[in-house]
Formats: C-alpha cells, sequence, structure tokens
C-alpha cells in the first residue's frame, strides 16, 4: 500500500496529529481497529468500505467515506480489493468544530461524511480529490476544505487544554483534580467534553493508558505482562486483563498472537502499528 502522510498549518495543527492518502491492496479484507483517543475522518475514493461498530451493529457500507469519533469499543473495517482514499486523524477534540451535531451523538455510531458536510459539499470534494494531480495536491485539497469549515466552538479551549494533561500523563490523572484545576464543576466539565469529544474525561483517560500500554508493547519480544501493567498504573494483572478485553475483544495474550500474526505475514507494512486482522 502507498501512505502519505503531513502535518496540517495552523490552526488546523491544533486539531490534528496528521493529513493521509492511502491507495493499495489491504492486507486483509477486514481489519479490526482498538480504540484510540482520537477521531477519524475517511474520504472515500474507490469502491465503498465497510463498518461495523459492535458485535450488536450490523454492518454498514460507506460509498462516500466516513466520520468517526473518539471510540469506546473496537470497531470492524471492511476494505475492497483496492481502495484509495484520503483521510484525517484528529486529536480526540479536533473533529467538534466541523460538526454540525454534538460529538456524543455519533459515539461509537459511524455515520457518512454526507451525513456531516450535506452531498454537494462531499461530491464537489470526491469530484476534486479525484481528478488532483497526485496524493500531495489531494492533501492540499482536502486541507482547504477544512479549513473553509471551521467554526467557533464554546468550550473547545477548556476541553482541548484539560484533554492536553490527560494526554501527557498517559491517563494517569485525577479527575476531579482536574476540574478543580480548570475552575468547573466536574460535571460541567464532563458534559462539554461529551459535545465536543463524545466521552466523559474519565472515559479519555482510561483510553490514553490503553493506548500508551499497547503502544509499549514489543510483541517481536518477550513481554512481561505484570511489570506492564504495573507500570501503566493498573491495580493488578487482572484489571489490566480486563481493561484489554473491554477494548479489544481479546485478551492480551490473545492479542499479541494476532499481533505477531500481522508482523509475520505482513512485515514493515504501513498498517502494522494499530490494525489486528478480523479473518
Amino acid at each position: 500500500m502507498e501512505y502519505v502522510s503531513r502535518v496540517p498549518r495552523p490552526p488546523l495543527d491544533g486539531l490534528i496529529d496528521d493529513l493521509y492518502y492511502l491507495e493499495g491492496a489491504s492486507p486483509y479484507a477486514r481489519l479490526t481497529l482498538p480504540p484510540m483517543p482520537a477521531a477519524l475522518l475517511i474520504v472515500d475514493l474507490g469502491a465503498p468500505f465497510r463498518i461495523r461498530a459492535g458485535t450488536d451493529i450490523e454492518t454498514a457500507e460507506y460509498a462516500d467515506g466516513c466520520v468517526v469519533t473518539t471510540p469506546t469499543r473496537a470497531f470492524e473495517f471492511g476494505y475492497p480489493p483496492q481502495t484509495r482514499s484520503v483521510g484525517v486523524h484528529f486529536k480526540p477534540w479536533g473533529l467538534a468544530p466541523l460538526l454540525p451535531m454534538p460529538a456524543a451523538e455519533l459515539c461509537d455510531r459511524p455515520v457518512t461524511v454526507e451525513q456531516v458536510w450535506g452531498r454537494p459539499a462531499i461530491a464537489e470534494l470526491r469530484d476534486r480529490l479525484a481528478t488532483a494531480d497526485g496524493p500531495h495536491e489531494m492533501l492540499t485539497l482536502l486541507e482547504e476544505a477544512l479549513m473553509r469549515r471551521l467554526r467557533e466552538t464554546a468550550g473547545l479551549g477548556l476541553v482541548r487544554h484539560t484533554s492536553s494533561v490527560i494526554a501527557a500523563t498517559s491517563g494517569a490523572v485525577a479527575i476531579g483534580d482536574l476540574s478543580v484545576a480548570a475552575g468547573v464543576s466536574s460535571t460541567h466539565l464532563a458534559q462539554r467534553f461529551k459535545e465536543l469529544i463524545g466521552v466523559t474525561p474519565k472515559r479519555l483517560a482510561r483510553t490514553y493508558r490503553f493506548a500508551a500500554t499497547v503502544l509499549a508493547i514489543d510483541p517481536a519480544g518477550p513481554i512481561d505482562w505484570g511489570d506492564l501493567a504495573g507500570g501503566a498504573g493498573y491495580f493488578d494483572q487482572a484489571h489490566f486483563g480486563h481493561e484489554f478485553r473491554a477494548f479489544t475483544g481479546l485478551t492480551p495474550t490473545r492479542y499479541v498472537e494476532v499481533r505477531r500474526r500481522f508482523l509475520r505475514e505482513h512485515p514493515g507494512h504501513v498498517l502494522d502499528s494499530w490494525p489486528l486482522p478480523a479473518d
């Protein structure tokens, strides 16, 4: 697969980790994506892809792309044989200035880009992207489209600052201390988080801790689960295992087995850092 990525210019760089272009054959027809402290927007330029947002939810097809706010559980992503798209990896709060609805309405409920921006806007953008001269021009067009859609968002400064504190500690921070430091009630802070991110500060902290822990795992080497759990601030290995299953549906040892399968079957693949084979 070809993967091209870049950080956008200000002020988007305060909302977005990177813009990316992806084209080629997926390593697997279906991938499971564990929750990350991030939101996602994909503009699809090829055949439709499919998303299953939970075991109790039917798989849905997305022809123009999708918008995913910060998730609380893993979701399954089904690629066509050949995929082509541009997308945005947002910071947890980054989608808020681009959404016409509270983020909580989309929590664990991926929607099409049309449902967020309207059919004329996404149709025009997809047409322009399809005729662009290569990935870098496509990312410039996407960046310009995002800039045009930015709007003032009440509470964004509060949520951004508090989320940054959570991120800096990898989720190891007392949530009560955050509201005190911000000079607002815990109820007000939770409401703002749900409006702009879709989850509460406590849930976001759990996601940051889980992500930091998983990214610290080297699947190619031996793993001391006790040291890993203790270093991440989990009460014990039972707590760690419970969180792992809640986020991935897998035990820690099974997760590593699946990661090792990916590395063995597709060494050095551009998608090998987070998704898991679902087949």
